[in-house]
């Protein structure tokens, strides 16, 4: 069992998005999807962030842009970061992903969120570009607006970020084995297939 927490506002989840599904098929695992809030993550338990996007290291921010572009080659994908809207408001694509988990929708709505934001550099939070990751999912433009208003899917969202702050979270990607062995980000996926074999064998 992998346990995927995630936000489309990352670029680097956006990579293990991608990357998951692949990984898991061939292996025989199980992935449940976890939608959280990166920022309300931050807000809690990792402001870092805050400080290093106001005060950042050229070299370093010129390397990352590298590193992001390097492993969008290796997974296949094309990333332009964004821009115009940096960082996005994900909420409702994220209530979204709550929304339409047990209608089987999730993946391929978080998909076209992903493709639209990382890819084209529209703006998710904009109602007219989540109304066009419908149609990219066929998804009910209409329910999905409807639905994502309702008290329950606004909670499961927040329990979903306040249970990954628990665990030990810190941002976005994070992914956990078996329920305790944690992993975060793009770049970790081959120890946790390592640690998807091992379990394997015992």
């Amino acid at each position: 069992m992998i346990e995927f927490f995630f936000d489309c506002s990352s670029p680097w989840t956006y990579l293990a998005f991608h990357n998951i599904g692949p990984l898991a098929a061939e292996l025989g695992a199980e992935i449940r999807w976890r939608p959280i809030l990166v920022g309300g993550v931050f807000n809690s338990v990792n402001p870092s962030v805050y400080f290093s996007r106001e005060h950042p290291v050229p070299a370093k921010q010129a390397y990352q842009l590298k590193d992001m572009q390097d492993w969008a080659r290796h997974s296949g994908l094309a990333i332009k970061f964004p821009p115009t809207v940096f960082p996005v408001n994900s909420v409702k694509a994220m209530r979204g992903c709550i929304l339409l988990e047990p209608q089987g929708r999730l993946v391929a709505f978080a998909r076209a969120a992903f493709e639209l934001y990382w890819g084209e550099d529209r703006d998710i939070s904009n109602d007219a570009v989540l109304t066009e990751a419908c149609g990219r999912a066929n998804v009910d433009a209409a329910a999905l607006f409807a639905g994502i208003a309702r008290q329950d899917i606004k909670d499961a969202l927040k329990a979903n970020t306040d249970e990954l702050i628990r665990r030990g979270g810190f941002g976005s990607p994070t992914l956990f084995v078996n329920g305790e062995d944690m992993y975060f980000g793009n770049d970790r996926l081959p120890l946790l297939r390592d640690a998807l074999r091992r379990g394997a064998r015992n």
